[in-house]
C-alpha cells in the first residue's frame, strides 16, 4: 500500500531531469501520474518507466505556454483517472542575460513558462477540485487533502545576476503560492513552494560558453554554468556539493505526502544549506 494510492498527480516538465524523478517518486507511492513534457518522446519514456514499475501514467505532451494547454492537461487527468489531487508546476528553463542585453522576447518567454503557465494550470484545475470537494462534503465523508507544489529557485528568493527574468518569475511564484494557499484552504488544499539551489540537470551540466544548448519551441537556447561560479557555489554550500535530480524530487515528494497535510503557504529551500 502506497501513501498516495488512488491519488492523481499532474507533473509538468516530467520527461527529463527533476520532473521525471518527481513523477517516478509519486508513482512509486501509488499515485497515478499525468506526465507532461514539451516533446512526445520524453513524456512517453517517463510513462513507460512508471508502468514498468507497476504504476499508472498517461502522457500529455505539449508546451505549457500554449493558451489551450491548461484545459487539456486538467481534462487528461479527469478522463484517465477521474480527478486531480496533486499538481506540481515544475516545467521551465533559463534564458539568461544582463538586463541591458535582455530582449522583450527573453523576458516574456521566461515569465510565460514559469509564472503564466502555472497560473493557467491552477485556474483550469479549480473547477475540478471544487466539484470533487462538493461531492465529498455531500457524501458526508472527510474532504481529502489535495496538494499543489510550485517549483521556485533560490534566485527567486535572493536574486541572481544575469537572471532578472528568471528571478522575477520565481519570486512571483512565491506570491502566487501564498495567495492560492489562502484561496484554496477552504477546499483543504495545501499550496507550497520548493525553491531549488544548484541541482545537476541538463541546464547546468554544461560549462557556460562551451556550446551547450537546448531546443525550446524553435529556439536554440544556450545553457550552462560558469565553471568558476559553480566551483565557488560548491564551496559556499554547507553540504559541499550540488544536488541531484533525485534529491530535488525528494523535496517535492515531502510536500505531497500526508505528513505535510497541515503545512501550507511555505517555501522549502532544497539547496544543501545555500541561500543567495
Amino acid at each position: 500500500m502506497g501513501k498516495l494510492d488512488g491519488r492523481t498527480a499532474l507533473v509538468t516538465g516530467a520527461g527529463r531531469g527533476i520532473g521525471r524523478e518527481i513523477a517516478l517518486k509519486l508513482a512509486a507511492d501509488g499515485a497515478n501520474v499525468v506526465v507532461n513534457d514539451l516533446d512526445d518522446e520524453p513524456a512517453a519514456g517517463t510513462v513507460e518507466a512508471v508502468e514498468s514499475r507497476g504504476g499508472a501514467a498517461v502522457a500529455c505532451p505539449g508546451s505549457v505556454t500554449d493558451a489551450a494547454f491548461a484545459q487539456r492537461f486538467a481534462a487528461a487527468a479527469v478522463d484517465a483517472f477521474g480527478g486531480i489531487d496533486i499538481i506540481v508546476n515544475n516545467a521551465g528553463y533559463t534564458w539568461d542575460s544582463v538586463i541591458q542585453k535582455m530582449s522583450d522576447e527573453q523576458w516574456d518567454a521566461i515569465l510565460g513558462v514559469h509564472l503564466t503557465a502555472p497560473f493557467r494550470i491552477l485556474r483550469a484545475a479549480q473547477p475540478v477540485i471544487a466539484e470533487a470537494v462538493r461531492r465529498e462534503r455531500e457524501a458526508g465523508g472527510p474532504v481529502a487533502c489535495r496538494k499543489v507544489v510550485n517549483v521556485s529557485s533560490v534566485a527567486g528568493l535572493g536574486g541572481n545576476a544575469g537572471q532578472v527574468n528568471y528571478a522575477a518569475a520565481k519570486a512571483g511564484i512565491t506570491g502566487m503560492t501564498k495567495t492560492l494557499a489562502k484561496e484554496w484552504g477552504r477546499y483543504n488544499v495545501t499550496v507550497n513552494t520548493v525553491a531549488f539551489g544548484f541541482i545537476r540537470t541538463r541546464l547546468t551540466e554544461a560549462a557556460a560558453g562551451q556550446g551547450g544548448t537546448i531546443e525550446v519551441e524553435g529556439r536554440s537556447i544556450r545553457v550552462g554554468v560558469n565553471p568558476g561560479l559553480l566551483a565557488a557555489a560548491e564551496q559556499m554550500i554547507p553540504l559541499g556539493r550540488t544536488g541531484t535530480p533525485e534529491e530535488a524530487a525528494g523535496a517535492v515528494h515531502l510536500l505531497c505526502m500526508p505528513e505535510s497535510d497541515y503545512v501550507s503557504a511555505q517555501t522549502l529551500v532544497c539547496g544543501g544549506g545555500l541561500s543567495l
